[in-house]
C-alpha cells in the first residue's frame, strides 16, 4: 500500500506509516482489518506507533496480530486506545501482555461496585470478606513491587478495559462516570487496608469512613479528577481515650490519601483533596460524627451544603459512614430555608466565572459560561429549592437529578433534554482530553498552536468528525455552550425559586392534609371548597398534577394577597382545566413565575378579567411581559381587523372575529389596567380605539351585507358620529358607545331610497355588533340623536342643518361638544363637524337664559336621575364632586369661551381643563382638584366593573365588596387603624368633596 493510499485513510504522514508496517510485519493485504482500524483511530499516526511498540515489546507478536486479525471487538478496543491515549499506550509498554485486558467477555462488560471493590483489595493482600469494616493488607515489604505498586497497576489495568468500551461505544457516559467513581472508591478502601497494615496499633484505636464528595461522590467520576472525601471518626469499641483514636484516625486518613496521590513508577492515580471538610484545610482533617453535626448546624455556609448534596459513604467502615449520611441528608434539604439562599448559589457562580484567567475563558468547557458547572450549578440549585418537600429529586448524580426534575414537571422535557445532551457532550469532551496523557484537564487546546491544532482534530475525529474535525467539532462545541448558557440564564435565575425557598418548612410541597389548615390561615373565606379546587388541580400522576403541585404552595399565598382569594383559584382551576391539554401554559406559569403571581391576582381581583380570560383562556400569555399589555397602535388594530373580514366568508363569523379581536384588547386594557401597567386616560384610549376600530369593521361588513341583499351598492355616504364619553376618548369598561348616525345621497341618487338603504345598513351593523356570541356585544345608543328616541335613526347631513337650526336646544350644543366621527365616510363626517361646531362654539357664548338653562339642567340631573337609595358622596357619575360635575364645568367653559378659544375646542375633558387653566378662565389650584376628582372617579367606577363584572356608577355598599375594589384600586392591607376600605372611602370623598367646591363656585359664577 503507498504512501498517498494510507494518507487518503487517515493517516497523516503516509512514508512514515509504510515505514512503520514494514518493520513490524503489518502487511496492508493480510491484515487489511488491522489498517482500516487503524485509519479510523482518532490518531491513526499515533495508533500504527503505539501498535509497533507494542509489537516489539511482545513476548510473542505474532500472537498479537493474529489476535488482532481474527477478533474485531478487540482489534476495535486496542486501536481505539492506542489512537487516543498516550498514557494507557506507556501502561502496555510497560505491561506488554495487558492487552489481553481487552479482549473477551469480562473486557465487554461493566464489573460491579462489589467486584470492583474485592477485586482491589485481593490485590493488596486483604481479604475483603473477613472484616468487612476494616479489611487489612499484606504485610508491608521492602519490594519495590509491594501492596502500592500492585495497587497502581490493577487501577490502570481496570482503566485500559474501561477505555476499550468507553472509546468503542459499548459504555455510555453514565457508566464510565459511575465505573471511575467505583473503581476510584475501591482504591481508597484498598489504600486505607495498606494504611491498616502499616501501623496495626493506630488502626486498632479507631474506625474510619470516607465520605465521596463531589463527582466521586455523585458516582460521575473523570478519568482523571482530584478525588474529593471528607473523613469521619469514631473511637473504635472499648477505646476510651478519644483524642488518641482521633489522631490515629487522621494518620490513617493522611496515609491512605498519600497512596493513590505520590509519583511511583507507574505514575499518580490522582489526588485525594479534603478542602470540602468542615472549616476546609483550615480544619482538622478527621472529625467526630457529632463534630460534623454541630459544625453543619452552627457555622457551614450556603455553598457547604451544595457540596453535601453529593455526599456518599465509599469507602471505610460502611456503618459510621451510614450513620453519617443520616445525620447529614436532612440538612441539606433543609438548608434551602436559609437567608438569601438561592441568592448566595447565585452568586458563588458568578464569582466562579469571574475568576476564570480572560486568557482561558474561551477554551475552558468546565468553569466558563456554557461549560459543565452551568448545568451543574442549574440542576443543584433545582434540587435543592424543590428537593426539600420532594424526594424523588434527591439524587447525587447530575442527570438522574435532571431526569426526576423533568420527570416530576419541575423542568420542561425540552429544557432538560437539551442539558442532558450538552452535559453528555462536553463530559465526553472532558474524558477524551483526560484520556490523552491521563492528566487532570479541562482546556480545550489553542487552535492557534500547532499542536493544539492537531490535539483537536485527534479529538474531532474521536466524536466521530470525519470530513473536517477541527472545524466541525469547534462549531459543534460553541453552539452546545450557547445552549447551555441559555437554558442556565432560564433555569438558574427563575423567579420560582426564590418564590419556593421563602416558603415555610412544610409548605414547599402541598399535601391536602396540609392545605386545610393553611387555607383558613391564609383567609379563605370557603377552605373546604378551596381544598376541592386543589385536589382537582393537584391530584393524579399526570405531569400537569406534577407542575400544579409545585406551583400552588407558592400561588396560595399570591391569592390571598389578592381581593378574593376564593375567587382567584376558583377561576384558576377554571383557566386551567380550559388550558390542561395545552403545552405552554404549565410551562409559562412554572418558567415565568411573574405570569402566575400576576394571574393570582387579577383573578383573585376582577370578575370582569376572569369572564373575559374563560372565553379565551389562551391569552393568558400577555402576562409574560409589559411589552403585551400595551395599547396596540390603530392601525394595527385596522389591519388585524381587516385580516379577519378577508378570512371569512360569512358577515356574521367576519364581524365575529372582529368582536373577538375586541375581546382581547379589552382584557389587554383590563389587565394593564389592574397590573397599573397605564394610567387612566390609557384605559379610556384603548377602549376607544378598539371600539372605533370594531364599528368601522362591522359597518363595512353590514354594508356589503345590504349591498348583497338589495342586488347593488347602497346609493349612499354613510358616517358614524361618537358622542359622549366614546366621542371624548373616555369610555370606560361600563360604556355604551353613544353614537348618531348621518349619511348622504349620491348624486343622483333620490333621498328616500338613500335613508331606506342607511336604516337597512344601521340595522344590519346593530345586529351584528349585538347578536349572541362568546364575546361582549357592543351596544350602540343613539339616543343623542335629534329628538331622542323618537327621532329618526339616520338622518341625512341636510336634515341635520335643517334641524340644528331651527329646533335644537341648548342641552344638545353641550352634547355635541364631544361629537367626533370615528367610521364610516369620514369627508361626510368633516362636514358635519363644520356644521356643528357654530352650534357648540357659539359665536360670543352662551347667552345668561343658556347660562341658566344648563344650570337648572345640571341641577335636575342630580335631583331625579340619580337612583333611590344612593349616597350622593359615593355616586361616582353624578355624585357630589363626581365625573358630571368636573365635566359640566369644563362644558360650559367651553359653550361660553371655546369660539374665542381654540385650545378649548376638544372633546376630552382633561384637554378642556387644562386648556381653561392656560387661558386664565379657571385657576391652577382649581384645575388640579377638578382633575384628580375626575381621575379618581373614572378609575373607581372602571375599578368597580372590573370587581363585580358588571356596571354600576356607585361605590359597593357591602364592606366585602369594598374591600375587593380597595385592593384593585391598590390600596393594600396595613396596620392603620381605618384600615385599606377606610382609607379608599376618605381619599375618595376627600377629593370629590373639594371638586364639589370649585364646581359649585365655578359652575354658578355668573
Amino acid at each position: 500500500m503507498t504512501a498517498g493510499a494510507l494518507a487518503r485513510r487517515g493517516f497523516g504522514d503516509g512514508t512514515r506509516a509504510v515505514r512503520l508496517m514494514q518493520d513490524c510485519g503489518l502487511d496492508p493485504e493480510r491484515h487489511a482489518g488491522i489498517v482500516d482500524e487503524l485509519g479510523a483511530a482518532p490518531d491513526a499516526d499515533q495508533a500504527l506507533l503505539g501498535l509497533s511498540r507494542l509489537l516489539e515489546c511482545c513476548a510473542e507478536p505474532a500472537d498479537l496480530l493474529e489476535a488482532l486479525t481474527a477478533d474485531p471487538d478487540l482489534r476495535a478496543r486496542l486501536i481505539k486506545v492506542l489512537g487516543a491515549s498516550t498514557a494507557l499506550t506507556d501502561h502496555l509498554m510497560r505491561h506488554p501482555g495487558d492487552w489481553r485486558e481487552l479482549r473477551g467477555a469480562d473486557a465487554a462488560r461493566a464489573p460491579g461496585t462489589s467486584e470492583l471493590r474485592a477485586s482491589m483489595l485481593h490485590i493488596v493482600g486483604a481479604d475483603p470478606n473477613a472484616d468487612a469494616a476494616a479489611p487489612v493488607a499484606a504485610p508491608k515489604t521492602d519490594d519495590a513491587n509491594g501492596p502500592a505498586h500492585a495497587l497502581r497497576v490493577a487501577y490502570h489495568r481496570r482503566v485500559l478495559r474501561l477505555a476499550g468500551r468507553d472509546l468503542t461505544g459499548a459504555a455510555n457516559l453514565e457508566t464510565v462516570g459511575a465505573e471511575l467513581a467505583d473503581l476510584a472508591a475501591s482504591v481508597l478502601d484498598a489504600a486505607l487496608a495498606i494504611a491498616r497494615a502499616d501501623d496495626p496499633e493506630q488502626a486498632a484505636l479507631c474506625r474510619l469512613a470516607v465520605i465521596g464528595m463531589g463527582k466521586c461522590g455523585g458516582r460521575e467520576l473523570n478519568y482523571v479528577s482530584d478525588v474529593d472525601v471528607v473523613f469521619v471518626a469514631e473511637p473504635a469499641a472499648g477505646v476510651e481515650d478519644e483524642q488518641a483514636a482521633m489522631r490515629a484516625a487522621a494518620r490513617l486518613a493522611a496515609e491512605m490519601m498519600r497512596i493513590p496521590s505520590e509519583t511511583a513508577r507507574e505514575g499518580t492515580l490522582w489526588q485525594v483533596d479534603a478542602a470540602l471538610r468542615p472549616e476546609g484545610k483550615n480544619g482538622p482533617l478527621v472529625r467526630q460524627l457529632s463534630s460534623h453535626v454541630s459544625y453543619y448546624q452552627r457555622w457551614a455556609k450556603t455553598w457547604e451544603f451544595q457540596a453535601l448534596l453529593k455526599a456518599r459513604p465509599i469507602a471505610g467502615d460502611p456503618d459510621l459512614g451510614a450513620a453519617y449520611a443520616a445525620e447529614i441528608e436532612p440538612m441539606v434539604w433543609r438548608a434551602v430555608g436559609r437567608d438569601n439562599f438561592v441568592e448566595d448559589v447565585q452568586s458563588m457562580r458568578r464569582r466562579v466565572v469571574a475568576h476564570i484567567p480572560p486568557a482561558e475563558s474561551e477554551r475552558e468547557i468546565k468553569l466558563s459560561r456554557g461549560g459543565l458547572r452551568d448545568i451543574e450549578f442549574s440542576v443543584q440549585l433545582l434540587q435543592l429549592v424543590h428537593g426539600r418537600a420532594d424526594t424523588a429529586l434527591r439524587s447525587s448524580n447530575t442527570l438522574a437529578a435532571l431526569e426526576a426534575l423533568s420527570e416530576n414537571g419541575y423542568v420542561g422535557r425540552e429544557d432538560a433534554a437539551g442539558l442532558a445532551d450538552a452535559y453528555r457532550f462536553l463530559r465526553r469532551v472532558e474524558h477524551l482530553l483526560q484520556l490523552s496523557r491521563l492528566r487532570r484537564t479541562h482546556l480545550l487546546p489553542d487552535p492557534d498552536s500547532p499542536d493544539g491544532s492537531e490535539q483537536l482534530r485527534r479529538l474531532g475525529r474521536a466524536l466521530g468528525y470525519a470530513a473536517n474535525p477541527v472545524t466541525e467539532f469547534m462549531a459543534a462545541w460553541r453552539r452546545v455552550a450557547a445552549e447551555v448558557r441559555r437554558l442556565h440564564e432560564k433555569l438558574f435565575y427563575r423567579p420560582l425559586l426564590h418564590a419556593v425557598a421563602r416558603l415555610p418548612e412544610g409548605e414547599a410541597r402541598l399535601t391536602l392534609e396540609q392545605a386545610g389548615e393553611r387555607l383558613s390561615a391564609l383567609g379563605f373565606a370557603d377552605p373546604s371548597g378551596a381544598l376541592r379546587h386543589l385536589d382537582a388541580l393537584t391530584s393524579g400522576v399526570s405531569r400537569r398534577a406534577a407542575i400544579q403541585r409545585t406551583l400552588m404552595p407558592v400561588m396560595l399565598g399570591w391569592f390571598a394577597d389578592a381581593p378574593d382569594p376564593d375567587a382567584g383559584l376558583l377561576a384558576f382551576r377554571q383557566v386551567s382545566e380550559a388550558l390542561g391539554g395545552t403545552p405552554w401554559y404549565l410551562r409559562l406559569l412554572r418558567d415565568d413565575i411573574r405570569v402566575a403571581e400576576r394571574m393570582a391576582w387579577v383573578l383573585g381581583t376582577s370578575r370582569y378579567v376572569t369572564e373575559l380570560l374563560l372565553r379565551a383562556p389562551e391569552a393568558v400569555g400577555v402576562l409574560a411581559d409589559d411589552a403585551d399589555l400595551v395599547q396596540r397602535p390603530t392601525r394595527a388594530l385596522e389591519a388585524e381587523a381587516d385580516a379577519a373580514l378577508r378570512r371569512h366568508g360569512t358577515a356574521e363569523n367576519a364581524v365575529a372575529a372582529v368582536r373577538a379581536l375586541r375581546r382581547r384588547e379589552l382584557l389587554r386594557t383590563a389587565l394593564a389596567d389592574l397590573l397599573e401597567v397605564s394610567p387612566v386616560e390609557s384605559v379610556g384610549d384603548a377602549l376607544t380605539a378598539i371600539t372605533a376600530v370594531t364599528i368601522e369593521a362591522a359597518l363595512r361588513t353590514a354594508r356589503a351585507r345590504v349591498a348583497d341583499q338589495r342586488g347593488g351598492e347602497p346609493q349612499t355616504r354613510l358616517c358614524v358620529v361618537a358622542m359622549g364619553r366614546f366621542g371624548g376618548g373616555e369610555l370606560s369598561y361600563a360604556s355604551d358607545a353613544d353614537v348618531m348616525f348621518v349619511h348622504e345621497p349620491l348624486p343622483g341618487a333620490g333621498t328616500m331610497a338613500a335613508t331606506e338603504s342607511a336604516d337597512a345598513i344601521v340595522r344590519e351593523l346593530r345586529r351584528l355588533l349585538e347578536m349572541p356570541a362568546q364575546d361582549p356585544p357592543l351596544l350602540l345608543d343613539a339616543d343623542l340623536r335629534p329628538e331622542g328616541r323618537s327621532g329618526a335613526m339616520v338622518r341625512t347631513l341636510d336634515s341635520y342643518a335643517v334641524y340644528y337650526r331651527r329646533w335644537s336646544s341648548t342641552w344638545e350644543s353641550q352634547a355635541l361638544l364631544r361629537a367626533a366621527p370615528i367610521a364610516g365616510d369620514l369627508e361626510l363626517g368633516a362636514r358635519f363637524t363644520e356644521l356643528v361646531d357654530p352650534l357648540r362654539y357659539p359665536e360670543g357664548g352662551v347667552d345668561d337664559a343658556q347660562v341658566r338653562e344648563i344650570r337648572k339642567l345640571k341641577a335636575r340631573m342630580e335631583a331625579e336621575r340619580l337612583p333611590r337609595g344612593a349616597d350622593p358622596a359615593l355616586h361616582t357619575k353624578l355624585g357630589r364632586g363626581g365625573l358630571s360635575d368636573v365635566e359640566w364645568v369644563a362644558q360650559l367653559l367651553q359653550l361660553r369661551h371655546a369660539h374665542e378659544i381654540p385650545e378649548l375646542r376638544t372633546t376630552g375633558t382633561i384637554e378642556a381643563l387644562r386648556a381653561a387653566v392656560g387661558a386664565g378662565l379657571l385657576d391652577g389650584e382649581d384645575g388640579a382638584t377638578l382633575e384628580i376628582a375626575w381621575r379618581l372617579a373614572s378609575r373607581v367606577r372602571g375599578a368597580v366593573m372590573l370587581v363585580r363584572g358588571k356596571p354600576s356608577d356607585s361605590i359597593p355598599k357591602s364592606l366585602r365588596d369594598q374591600a375587593i375594589l380597595a385592593g384593585a384600586l391598590g390600596y393594600r392591607d396595613d396596620a392603620e387603624e381605618e384600615g385599606t376600605v377606610g382609607r379608599m372611602i376618605q381619599d375618595y370623598r376627600q377629593a370629590t368633596r373639594r371638586a364639589r367646591a370649585v364646581m359649585e363656585r365655578v359652575f354658578y359664577d355668573d
